[in-house]
C-alpha cells in the first residue's frame, strides 16, 4: 500500500527490460544540453576571436573592448535589464494581490476562465495588438477622436517605440500575466489555503496581509522557477523589443540580431561578444532579483513581526482585479483590431471603423504567405510531437524509478528558460552553417525543440504525476502486459492532458522568432518572422493578416486538443468524473 492507500502497482515495481523508458531521459537531456552547450561554446570562441572560418586563430579581449565602445551600448544593457526586472516585478505583484483577495470568490473564476486563453497568443502577436490599440493612430485614439481630444490627424506623441521602452515593458507584462497567474494557480491546490485564510482572519488580518503572510512564501518557492524564467526572457526578448521597444538605442538583443545579419563578416565577433554581454546583463538581472528577494522577504517579516494586519485592503484589492482584468481586455482588443485590419478598405483617422471591408488584402498575401505557414505548421507539429513524447519516456521512467520530477537530472529540462536565446544561438548557427546544416528542416526542428520541451514537460508532468496507478495495478491483475496497460489504460485516460500538452508545445513553436531567423538562416521562414521583419514597413492590413495568423494557428491547435478527446470517448461522457 502507498501513502494513500493505494496498491503499489507491479508494473512499477519490477525492474523493466523495456529499452524506451530507459533512454528516454537520457536522450531528452542530450537533445538540449548538447546544443546548448555546443551553441555557448560557439558564441565564447569567435567572442575571444577564435573563428577559423574568418581567418581568427588567436584569442584576445578586443571584441569585448569594441562591443563596450558601441554608441549607446550602455543604454542598451540598462535597458534590457531594467526590463526584465520590472516586468517580473510588476507581473508578479499584480498576480500576488489578485490570488490573495479573490482566490475562492466568483470573480477569481471568471478571470481565470478569462486570462487562460491568453496563454495560446504568441508575444509578437499581442504586441501588435497592443501597437494598433494604443498608437497615435490606433483605436483608442479613433474613439476618442474627434470629439473629446478634438484630433483631426494622429498627433505627434511618442507612444510606441518610446525612448525608455515603457511601451514595450507593458506589452510584456500584459502577456506574463497570464502566465504568472496560472502557475500560481497550479501550485495552491498543494497547500491548505482555506483552512489558513480562516485563521489569519481569526487573528484579524486582511485577506491580502494573511495570504502574503501565511501562503505567499510557500508558493513562491514552487513559482520562483517561473520567474526567473520570465526575467531572462523579458531582459533577452528580440520579437517585442522590435515591435514595441525604443530604436535609439534599440534594446541590446535587437542590436544583437543586427550585427549578426550585417553584410560585413567581421561583425560576427561583435555579435558573438556583445551575446555573452547579454548573458552578464541576465545574469545581473537574476541577481538584482536574489537580492530584491531577500529585502522582500526581510520587510515581510518586519510587518509581520510588528503586527499590523492591514484589514483595510479592499482598494488594493480592487486595484489588483482591474490591472489583471485591463490586460487581459487589451489583449483580447488588440487581436480585434488586427482582425479589422486584416479586411480593412480604406480606413482615415479618426475614422473608428473602415468604410468598407474587402478580401482584397488577403488575396493579395495569400501567395507570400503559403510556404511561411507551411514551415510553421510542420516545424510546429514536429517538434511539439516529438517533445510530447519525450515527455511521456521521461515520465514513464520516473514512475519506474520512483525518482521525484525534481530530480537533477531532468532539471536540465528548465535550462532553455533561464539562459538568453542569443547566448547560444549564435554559436549554434555558426555549427550548422559550418556543417552545411543550416537552413535545413531538421535543423530548424531541433533548435525548436529546445524551447519546445520544458513547456511540454511542465504542461504534462502534474497529471500524469496525478494519475491513480491502482488503474494499472487492476489491468496487471487481468494480465496485461505494461506497454499494454499504458497505451490502453493510462494513455487514453490521459488523453486530453496529453493533447493539451502538445498543443503548448506548438504554440511556442510558432511563437519561436530568433530561433527560426538564426537556424532558418533567412531561407527557412515562418508566419512569425515574416511578420515581425514587417513591423518596419507600417502597412498595417498586412501586418493584421500576419498576427492574425500567428494567433489562430495556437488556437486551432487547442481547439483540436479539446475536441478529439471529446469526438473518441463522446459514448463515454457519464463515466466522466
Amino acid at each position: 500500500m502507498n501513502g494513500n492507500g493505494a496498491t503499489a502497482s507491479p508494473i512499477e515495481t519490477k525492474s523493466s527490460g523495456a529499452v524506451l523508458p530507459r533512454i528516454g531521459p537520457p536522450l531528452a537531456i542530450a537533445l538540449l544540453t548538447l546544443p546548448i552547450l555546443a551553441g555557448l561554446a560557439g558564441t565564447v570562441l569567435p567572442a575571444l576571436g577564435y573563428l577559423p572560418a574568418l581567418d581568427g586563430t588567436e584569442l584576445t579581449l578586443r571584441h569585448f573592448t569594441d562591443v563596450l565602445h558601441r554608441p549607446g551600448i550602455i543604454r542598451s544593457s540598462v535597458i534590457s535589464m531594467v526590463t526584465g526586472v520590472a516586468t517580473a516585478a510588476i507581473s508578479l505583484a499584480v498576480v500576488m494581490a489578485f490570488v490573495a483577495g479573490w482566490s475562492g470568490t466568483r470573480a477569481f473564476a471568471r478571470v481565470q476562465h478569462l486570462v487562460s486563453p491568453l496563454l495560446s497568443v504568441p508575444h509578437a502577436a499581442a504586441a501588435f495588438g497592443l501597437a494598433f490599440l494604443i498608437a497615435p493612430s490606433g483605436m483608442i485614439a479613433r474613439i476618442l477622436s474627434p470629439g473629446i481630444t478634438g484630433w483631426t490627424r494622429p498627433p505627434d506623441i511618442l507612444i510606441v517605440s518610446d525612448p525608455l521602452g515603457l511601451t514595450m515593458m507593458a506589452g510584456l507584462i500584459t502577456k506574463e500575466i497570464p502566465f504568472l497567474l496560472l502557475v500560481t494557480l497550479a501550485a495552491l491546490p498543494q497547500l491548505r489555503v482555506a483552512e489558513t485564510r480562516m485563521l489569519t482572519a481569526a487573528l484579524g488580518y486582511g485577506r491580502i496581509a494573511g495570504f502574503m503572510f501565511a501562503l505567499w512564501p510557500l508558493v513562491y518557492r514552487q513559482i520562483r522557477l517561473a520567474v526567473f524564467a520570465v526575467i531572462a526572457f523579458a531582459s533577452s526578448v528580440v520579437d517585442v523589443a522590435a515591435i514595441l521597444g525604443p530604436s535609439t538605442p534599440a534594446p541590446l538583443a535587437v542590436r544583437l540580431v543586427e550585427w549578426m545579419n550585417d553584410p560585413d563578416l567581421s561583425m560576427r565577433y561583435i555579435a558573438s561578444a556583445g551575446a555573452m554581454l547579454q548573458l552578464g546583463v541576465t545574469a545581473m538581472a537574476l541577481a538584482i532579483w536574489i537580492a530584491l528577494e531577500r529585502v522582500g522577504a526581510a520587510i515581510a517579516q518586519l510587518l509581520c513581526h510588528a503586527g499590523l494586519r492591514f484589514r483595510r485592503d479592499r482598494i488594493t484589492a480592487w486595484i489588483a482585479l482591474a490591472m489583471i482584468t485591463s490586460a487581459a481586455l487589451a489583449i483580447f482588443a488588440g487581436l480585434a483590431i488586427l482582425v479589422i485590419w486584416s479586411v480593412a478598405g480604406l480606413w482615415q483617422f479618426p475614422d473608428a471603423l473602415p468604410s468598407d471591408f474587402t478580401l482584397r488584402n488577403w488575396m493579395r498575401a495569400l501567395p507570400r504567405i503559403a510556404d511561411p505557414l507551411w514551415t510553421t505548421l510542420v516545424v510546429a507539429t514536429l517538434s511539439a510531437a516529438i517533445a510530447t513524447v519525450l515527455s511521456i519516456l521521461c515520465l514513464v521512467r520516473e514512475g519506474e524509478t520512483r525518482q521525484s520530477g525534481n530530480s537533477r537530472s531532468l532539471m536540465v529540462l528548465y535550462v532553455p528558460l533561464l539562459v538568453p536565446q542569443a547566448a547560444f544561438l549564435f554559436g549554434l548557427q555558426l555549427l550548422f552553417i559550418g556543417s552545411g546544416t543550416d537552413a535545413s528542416l531538421g535543423a530548424l526542428v531541433l533548435a525548436h525543440l529546445i524551447f519546445v520541451m520544458p513547456y511540454v514537460f511542465l504542461s504534462l508532468s502534474d497529471p500524469w504525476r496525478a494519475y491513480d496507478r491502482r488503474y494499472e495495478a487492476v489491468s496487471a491483475g487481468l494480465g496485461r502486459r505494461r506497454w499494454a496497460t499504458l497505451f490502453r489504460v493510462r494513455l487514453p485516460m490521459l488523453l486530453r492532458s496529453v493533447m493539451t500538452a502538445a498543443a503548448v508545445g506548438f504554440a511556442v513553436s510558432v511563437g519561436q522568432y530568433l530561433p527560426t531567423l538564426l537556424i532558418g538562416s533567412g531561407r527557412l521562414t515562418t508566419i512569425t518572422t515574416e511578420a515581425v521583419a514587417l513591423a518596419s514597413g507600417g502597412n498595417r492590413r498586412v501586418i493584421g493578416i500576419y498576427a492574425f495568423l500567428q494567433m489562430v494557428l495556437p488556437l486551432a491547435g487547442f481547439v483540436i486538443a479539446t475536441m478529439v478527446p471529446a469526438l473518441l470517448f463522446r459514448n463515454r461522457r457519464a463515466m466522466q468524473v
